[in-house]
């Protein structure tokens, strides 16, 4: 079994829910690359987080749609090393990560009105150009 994933006090993902593969890399390595498998990947079901609130999960799988395998888990992978251990610290990172940001809510958009000279100045724009419009037709005749 897997290490547990400590996100945040509250919020955990449990080893029960991580699964780890170790594949071979692609890349720098010369012949290491082509013997040893360094790269993991970690599927994580993100439906066994512990503490997740509603709106996070929901955030969370907005934010990892792209990122799911067959069976609908996060999928995340590090190839970073020519260490499996080193790959291993960074795909959790990477995990704790997408959670942390799925945690932070969003500040709402405020609506805001353009300033009162863009109209001014879009409106004397275009009358310049229609202006200069008008001397390039006077010219073509």
């Amino acid at each position: 079994m897997t290490e547990p994933i400590a996100v945040t006090g509250a919020v955990r993902v449990p080893g029960r829910a991580i699964l780890v593969r170790a594949v071979r890399a692609s890349g720098h390595g010369g012949q290491n690359v082509n013997k040893v498998s360094t790269k993991i990947e970690l599927h994580v079901d993100t439906d066994a987080i512990e503490g997740l609130p509603v709106a996070a999960r929901s955030r969370l799988a907005a934010l990892t749609r792209r990122r799911r395998d067959a069976e609908g888990r996060l999928l995340v992978t590090s190839q970073q090393s020519r260490h499996q251990g080193q790959n291993l610290d960074d795909a959790r990172e990477k995990v704790r990560a997408v959670i942390l940001a799925s945690l932070a809510q969003p500040t709402p958009r405020r609506p805001t009105r353009p300033p009162s000279g863009a109209d001014e100045r879009r409106i004397r724009e275009k009358k310049q150009r229609a202006e200069t419009k008008r001397w390039r037709a006077a010219d073509a005749e």
